[in-house]
């Protein structure tokens, strides 16, 4: 079953079958095309950082949009990226879902009071030595400002969130990094250039609302 056909509240209740609880158990993320082994290797893997995102879905009448920020130029990690808001696991954060909340807020002034979390996708490796949980919220956008911080936020910008369910807006690149080629997913829209850790959020995103979709 496409999910074109599916209206917004569909959409919701689609999005909240499809991640996995907030609470359940790490679960390593193996969707994406390539990577070096040694990324997933438990012994390896329990030396990184911690961090939580939240990928945002606004829930607007015109439609569900997924927020976005682009980072700053300056920044020593991911300069210039697509991202969500997000960041490293503090001492005070309870758990990682709190980490993500409270980073939403710092960096684009998101209050945790407007988000209904609705789960989780499965943690990421990236290079720059983080293993990263994704959360999803829904979001009420009635009154909703960003308020960027400029250390950190260049701009925040929303897409349609049925521009990622649809995975032809996704193609496949490749880059060497010194270690093989490594080949991820891309998303383009607007002449936005989507792609790492992101890109691979969004790309499992889609394909879990696709299978849930299936089963309907």
């Amino acid at each position: 079953m496409s999910l074109s056909s599916f209206n917004r509240d569909d959409l919701k209740v689609l999005l909240a079958r499809a991640v996995d609880p907030v609470d359940a158990p790490e679960e390593m993320d193996f969707t994406r095309i390539t990577r070096d082994p040694h990324d997933y290797d438990p012994a390896y893997v329990s030396t990184l950082r911690e961090a939580g995102v939240l990928a945002p879905v606004m829930d607007r009448e015109s439609g569900l949009t997924v927020l976005l920020t682009q980072r700053t130029a300056h920044l020593s990690n991911h300069a210039g990226q697509i991202s969500f808001p997000g960041g490293r696991r503090e001492i005070s954060d309870a758990d990682l879902a709190a980490t993500a909340l409270r980073e939403s807020r710092e960096e684009i002034g998101l209050e945790p009071a407007r988000v209904s979390m609705l789960g989780k996708l499965s943690t990421i490796v990236i290079r720059s030595g983080f293993r990263v949980t994704p959360y999803v919220g829904l979001v009420n956008p009635a009154g909703f400002r960003p308020q960027a911080d400029p250390r950190e936020v260049a701009e925040v910008f929303e897409a349609p969130l049925s521009f990622f369910l649809d995975p032809r807006n996704f193609h496949e690149e490749e880059r060497d990094y010194g270690t093989g080629l490594r080949r991820f997913h891309v998303a383009m829209y607007e002449g936005r250039y989507i792609w790492g850790a992101t890109s691979a959020m969004l790309w499992t995103l889609q394909n879990k609302m696709n299978k849930a979709a299936e089963t309907l």
